[in-house]
């Protein structure tokens, strides 16, 4: 009955050991040794030549309800427990322009600069915390926000500079989930920012209640 009201289907991405280990052969001959093994069970794969050909697979699978696509390099071996730029995640993201409220002092390679945004939506007279992000912003651009949002500090507490909300920003983000971190009852997942928008005024940015109708929700968590 369950498996009637609920259907399952088992799909196979790649092979890492068949009758020896494969992991250094190049991920097209995995592929291939895979299909052999499953046959009818291997998920969807394109070699697209084209970028057109890419976006159109992307909204196939975001359209059947997936997050979004692996893409591998034809060559690739497999590499266990490592990153690598042969594999990368492709999602569709969306952006906010958000007003940065406070700026924590880096550690490491960031120390001396503030370098973690607290990021917030306007919401009806004042603004509404939806997260903070250090990515996404070069050395150079590091400098340059600390230095002008030293120049619109309001207070100091610890290791957060509360500043007046006078810096833009535009924010990538993969989705929005409810919260009880925050008093807005949302949170940014994945937040980065991809560029700073000397050309809007605080009171132009994005508002609470577009965040709620992109996340779906009526109403946040109550804090």
């Amino acid at each position: 009955r369950i498996f009637n009201e609920i259907p399952v289907k088992i799909f196979f991405f790649d092979v890492l050991y068949f009758k020896q280990s494969l992991i250094e052969k190049a991920y097209e001959k995995r592929r291939k040794i895979l299909e052999t093994i499953v046959k009818n069970h291997t998920s969807k794969q394109i070699i697209p030549y084209s970028l057109g050909k890419a976006k159109k697979f992307l909204d196939q699978a975001i359209n059947e309800g997936h997050e979004g696509l692996i893409a591998k390099e034809l060559k690739s071996k497999y590499e266990p427990g490592k990153r690598s730029k042969a594999w990368l995640k492709i999602k569709p993201f969306i952006t906010l322009d958000l007003v940065i409220i406070a700026a924590e002092w880096g550690h490491g390679r960031r120390k001396g600069w503030l370098s973690n945004y607290h990021l917030a939506a306007r919401d009806r007279e004042g603004y509404a915390m939806l997260g903070k992000t250090f990515k996404g912003l070069t050395d150079e651009e590091f400098e340059y926000l600390t230095q002008r949002l030293l120049s619109i500090k309001i207070k100091e507490e610890g290791n957060v500079v509360y500043v007046k909300p006078e810096v833009v920003v535009e924010v990538a983000f993969n989705e929005i989930q409810k919260s009880r971190q925050y008093p807005s009852g949302f949170a940014l997942r994945f937040a980065r920012i991809v560029g700073i928008r000397e050309d809007k005024s605080p009171e132009e940015i994005d508002t609470l209640d577009k965040v709620k109708s992109i996340a779906g929700f009526e109403a946040p968590y109550e804090a």
